[in-house]
């Protein structure tokens, strides 16, 4: 009721003053008409389906809905700008004076080591991890329908597989958490029976064992108690209307043997899928160590999702964001050294995920050691998502970040699922065509020397300068003196 307060006053409004104005004077018009005119946008607001923020608030929604390009390429898959840029150039990619023809399909990358006896081509942007609790039935729903349409990958989120991720028919990489939602036993541990049996669904394509999130590593996921339906509760096997907050760590493993060996029982669980883990990078010492473990057991991950600290979340600590764990750029060059210098990348897939929005984005991203990238902001703006930042209050009212069932009916999932595809598709295009006229027709051709840094007024470096890269297998043969301490401080059996 209290969103339609507005349009019934403007509506009572406008009948007074109408009547008014036929009573009295003709200027009594002048206020008439512009009431009148609200009322009826009003109530269009209220009928309409494309907009789900002006059905839940006619009128006063109007005030906020906000022009930005996600939201632009999503509606009419037109991203042309004929003004030009607006910010400066101090990183650049560098085109070439013999562009070639761009791709005519869309790249994609084989994820899928020795050990992966199904493996899934992965689209150059996917749908990064949200779960169902942070994200409504509908908006979860639109977003895998929009990765069917357009055959890329939605990640799960932590909050485990429920039947809206299944019902859109999209390809879905399964993120396994701390708290092993969609796999969890009376006692909050790992369930490896339900987990086998759900991984053996042909929606699920890939499974991730998640570390960390850039948004808050270090810190368990946590769902505020105002969006833990019943239906929510009964697929994390929690309490109804409790906040949710995941332990910190795994229980199922305490060092870097242990991880890498449990990842080999999930990929056999998981009848031979690509497996792989997810974390936003802190110390690159304890990333060592996992390599020494790979190493050791001959073992190695099918993929590594590397957040960085300048992700976003409705529900983490204030404190955390962009203060924690290393940004983007500093954690995948750190894991694409990392697994090159023990000789390890041509195994393990690289994905790239924080703040990735645009085709420029996308391949900056591949410059910088990924293979692919996922975005979540962008395609929940994609979704329907104004920015109102009200995903941890279960207020949304775009239909988006909340459970409340009258605000989430107004999000048109047939529409919204259109508008991800079409989003996702035309970046995807102009990743292609920046790469065309940079004189690149496959993304694995590119590298840091096609990012460019300006570092001082007249002074620009490539990324190739800018930082070290290592050789294959380089940290076996004899580590650099800039990674020597490390490299002998990483151990196998301990992360400390």
């Amino acid at each position: 009721m209290r969103r339609l307060l507005p349009l019934l006053l403007v509506c009572l409004l406008a009948a007074g003053t109408t009547v008014a104005s036929s009573a009295r004077s003709a200027w009594w018009w002048l206020a008439a008409g512009p009431l009148l005119a609200a009322a009826c946008l009003g109530g269009w607001d209220l009928l309409q389906r494309r907009r789900s923020e002006l059905r839940n608030h006619p009128l006063v929604g109007r005030l906020r809905y906000p022009t930005q390009e996600v939201r632009a390429r999503a509606r009419s898959g037109d991203a042309r700008d004929p003004f030009g840029g607006d910010r400066d150039a101090y990183e650049y990619l560098v085109p070439s004076l013999r562009p070639v023809e761009p791709a005519e399909e869309p790249p994609v990358v084989r994820v899928g080591g020795p050990d992966c006896s199904q493996p899934y081509d992965m689209a150059l942007l996917n749908v990064s991890a949200m779960s169902f609790g942070a994200l409504s039935s509908r908006a979860v729903l639109a977003l895998n329908r929009g990765a069917a349409l357009g055959r890329f990958a939605q990640d799960t989120g932590e909050g485990g597989l429920s039947e809206h991720h299944l019902r859109g028919g999209g390809d879905l990489v399964w993120e396994i958490g701390t708290g092993y939602f969609g796999c969890r036993d009376a006692d909050g541990g790992f369930d490896a029976r339900e987990f086998a049996d759900k991984a053996a669904l042909p929606e699920v394509r890939c499974v991730s064992l998640k570390l960390s999130q850039g948004s808050a590593p270090g810190s368990g996921g946590v769902l505020p108690g105002v969006k833990v339906s019943g239906e929510i509760a009964r697929e994390r096997k929690v309490p109804v209307g409790e906040t949710v907050v995941s332990p910190p760590s795994h229980r199922v493993f305490s060092t870097p043997r242990e991880l890498v060996l449990f990842l080999a029982r999930l990929r056999e669980l998981a009848g031979g899928k690509p497996t792989g883990i997810k974390l936003c990078v802190g110390s690159r010492r304890e990333f060592l160590a996992v390599c020494r473990a790979m190493v050791a057991e001959g073992l190695t991950p099918d993929f590594v999702v590397v957040d960085g600290s300048e992700g976003g979340t409705g529900a983490g600590p204030a404190g955390f964001a962009g203060r924690l764990g290393m940004p983007l750029t500093q954690g995948l060059i750190t894991v694409h050294n990392a697994l090159l210098g023990v000789g390890l990348r041509d195994r393990v897939r690289i994905g790239a995920s924080g703040r990735v929005a645009t085709g420029s984005d996308i391949v900056t991203r591949l410059a910088q050691g990924a293979d692919y990238t996922n975005a979540a902001r962008a395609m929940m703006r994609a979704v329907g998502c104004v920015g109102a930042l009200r995903c941890h209050t279960g207020t949304c009212p775009a239909g988006v970040a909340t459970q409340n069932p009258l605000r989430t009916r107004s999000l048109n999932v047939a529409d919204k699922a259109r508008r991800v595809r079409r989003y996702q598709r035309e970046t995807v295009r102009d990743a292609v065509l920046i790469m065309a006229a940079m004189g690149i027709r496959e993304p694995a051709e590119l590298t840091p020397g096609h990012l460019v840094r300006r570092t001082r007024p007249g002074a620009d470096r490539s990324y190739a300068e800018l930082y070290e890269w290592l050789a294959p297998g380089e940290l076996l043969a004899g580590p650099p003196p800039s990674w020597e301490t490390d490299w002998k401080a990483a151990d196998p059996d301990s992360f400390g």
